[in-house]
């Protein structure tokens, strides 16, 4: 099995490196060529690219154990994120693909807050870079730690191995191919894990006897693991579906609306988009519910809910088909890699290099500087994530929820409200990321603990970063007469379309 399997992720493996590869012309031109692919990103890819991208391995893995430890129950998170991914289509796609253009053609999200708000002190910039390079960091070492999870638990290659071998593809592909390699390679991606969230289910289902034996197989275990509404309380719905706010707020995904090649592409990609995202995520809560179905019927021992996908692409496929399984695993955990590291990358490059250290670097200078800041981020993650059991993991299962905080409002305002002034959204960003970590780690929950079971920390910070922003830019001057113009220019050009 582990032969047969090991050849299907090794012609995956080979598939993203000649992807690298083909987009190496695009990248090589300029810094906007490699961390942005030019602009010229269709709304197929850009689609795809952007679900890749975010759903991570919590997608194949975290969404069905959920389902098979607790049933429908745990299905507010999807539902959250469901409709938080449409709101971005429909609200900041548009409007970020013409304001960055706008802003004197801005490449990063740094670069759009300083350019948008003509904010010559930098601290935008600054601030806004230092957290997307730390949490980035973060965040890329736990898909390190899951692609290392995964050799050693499906094919018993040692962890250290698995981290490498998952680190090492990533950083070649987006090294030599930037952007447009990462955002190809989500599409393809994309593409594997949508198949496989329909196969796998689909075939769990038909072995079980059908959707009706299933069913009554789930009634008899417990008759609440088809209850939407099992165990559920006010404040644990509002938690999960507060999930979907982080869209507004993750550089990864955001910057895919920034790359897409016209405005009017945008009714297509949100279409394409949500088609699969609707598809995938029913996929993963099937899979779920089916696999304790299969597990019940068939004895099957699972220690660990989140490796039920594993167990069933083990149990129920042709070893060949079961290594395209599990590069469905990795595709999720390393379209989010890519991706992060390619922002921490230009975040590092535009916002600091070129900014800073070398304001008269050459289009070719900062391309080189790019791509090794990919290496050296992806370094960094990888030692971090040496240890397992890294405390690491605890501190990005929270960065969704820093972002969507520190970012999400300040994204939406500047593109929807012309009155927003730099000092509103430079306080109004570190309220929101303050208020995030004050309500994870200050002992002010019950018996003295965090304030995260009771309600998701992004629900405060989300709220304290607008009230502030909104707060202060009334008080604050008017925005100059240059800056009103250009927001005045780019809502025209998007209603121009």
């Amino acid at each position: 099995m582990e032969t047969a399997a090991l050849i299907s992720i090794g012609i995956y493996f080979l598939a993203m490196l000649a992807i690298g590869l083909f987009s190496y012309r695009t990248a090589n031109q300029d810094l906007a060529g490699y961390v942005l692919g030019g602009r010229k990103l269709g709304p197929a890819v850009t689609a795809l690219s952007a679900g890749a991208s975010d759903m991570s391995g919590w997608l194949m893995m975290g969404l069905p154990g959920a389902l098979y430890a607790s049933g429908l129950s745990q299905a507010w998170i999807a539902i959250g994120l469901f409709a938080g991914a449409f709101a971005n289509y429909r609200l900041v796609a548009p409007r970020l693909r013409v304001h960055t253009e706008v802003a004197d053609d801005a490449v990063t999200i740094p670069d759009f807050f300083e350019k948008r708000f003509k904010d010559r002190s930098r601290l935008l910039r600054v601030i806004s870079s230092l957290v997307i390079v730390v949490f980035f960091t973060l965040y890329t070492s736990s898909g390190l730690v899951a692609g290392g999870k995964l050799f050693d638990s499906a094919f018993g290659i040692p962890y250290a191995w698995g981290l490498w071998v998952t680190a090492g593809v990533v950083v070649a592909y987006t090294f030599v191919g930037g952007f447009m390699a990462v955002s190809l390679t989500d599409f393809v991606q994309g593409c594997i894990m949508f198949l496989a969230l329909i196969l796998v289910p689909i075939v769990a289902l038909s072995q079980s006897g059908g959707v009706g034996e299933a069913t009554a197989t789930l009634n008899a275990l417990n008759p609440e693991l088809l209850n939407l509404f099992s165990g559920a309380t006010v404040l644990g719905v509002i938690s999960a579906l507060a999930w979907g706010l982080g869209y507004f707020g993750q550089p990864h995904i955001i910057v895919r609306f920034m790359a897409l090649r016209s405005v009017r592409d945008v009714p297509t990609t949100t279409a394409i988009g949500m088609s699969w995202m609707g598809v995938s995520l029913i996929g993963a809560l099937a899979t779920g519910l089916a696999g304790l179905v299969y597990a019940t019927k068939n004895g099957l021992s699972v220690t660990d809910p989140e490796t039920i996908f594993i167990i069933l692409s083990d149990v129920l496929f042709h070893p060949l088909i079961s290594g395209f399984l599990l590069a469905a695993i990795l595709a999720a955990i390393m379209s989010t890699i890519s991706s992060q590291l390619l922002v921490s990358s230009s975040s590092l490059t535009e916002d600091f290099y070129g900014t800073f250290l070398r304001r008269s670097a050459s289009q070719k200078e900062l391309v080189l500087v790019g791509r090794l800041c990919v290496a050296v981020v992806a370094l960094v993650a990888g030692f971090m994530a040496i240890d397992p059991e890294s405390t690491i993991l605890g501190l990005v299962s929270n960065a969704w929820a820093g972002f969507g905080a520190a970012f999400g409002p300040i994204i939406l305002l500047s593109l929807m409200w012309r009155r927003l002034t730099r000092n509103g959204a430079l306080l109004g960003m570190i309220a929101g990321a303050a208020t995030v970590l004050v309500w994870i780690y200050a002992p002010l929950g019950p018996d003295g603990g965090s304030l995260s079971p009771v309600l998701y920390e992004i629900v405060p910070g989300f709220l304290a970063c607008l009230i502030v922003a909104v707060v202060v830019s009334l008080i604050d001057r008017k925005p100059s007469e240059m800056v009103l113009a250009d927001f005045d220019r780019a809502q025209e050009l998007r209603r121009a379309g």
